[in-house]
C-alpha cells in the first residue's frame, strides 16, 4: 500500500472545503451553517499542513495555530449571536433574519 502524498492531503482538504461551502450555501439554518464555515476551515488547515510537510518547514503549522485561534474567536461570537437572534425571533432559519431592523 503506498503512503499518501501531497495531492492526496490536497485533495481530502478540497473535499471538506467543497463539502463546507455546498452546505452553507444551501442550508437556512444558522447552527449549520456555522458548522458547514467550521469544516471549511479544517479543510484549509490541512492544506497548510500539508504543504508545511512537503517544504519541511514549521510555517504552515505555525499558520494553522492562528487560523484555529480566529476560529474559536469566531465560533464564540457567532455562537453568541445566534442564541441572541433566536431569543428575539425563536427561529434559526435565516431567511427569517434578511432584514434587521433594530
Amino acid at each position: 500500500m503506498a503512503l499518501p502524498t501531497l495531492q492526496h492531503y490536497l485533495a481530502v482538504g478540497a473535499i471538506m472545503f467543497c463539502v463546507g461551502i455546498i452546505g452553507f450555501m444551501t442550508r437556512r439554518n444558522l447552527i449549520v451553517m456555522f458548522l458547514c464555515t467550521e469544516l471549511m476551515f479544517q479543510g484549509v488547515a490541512i492544506n497548510l499542513i500539508a504543504f508545511g510537510a512537503y517544504h519541511h518547514n514549521l510555517a504552515g503549522q505555525a499558520f494553522v495555530i492562528f487560523v484555529l485561534v480566529i476560529a474559536a474567536a469566531e465560533a464564540s461570537l457567532a455562537l453568541g449571536l445566534v442564541v441572541l437572534l433566536f431569543r428575539s425571533k425563536n427561529t434559526l432559519d435565516a431567511d427569517a433574519w434578511r432584514e434587521l431592523r433594530g
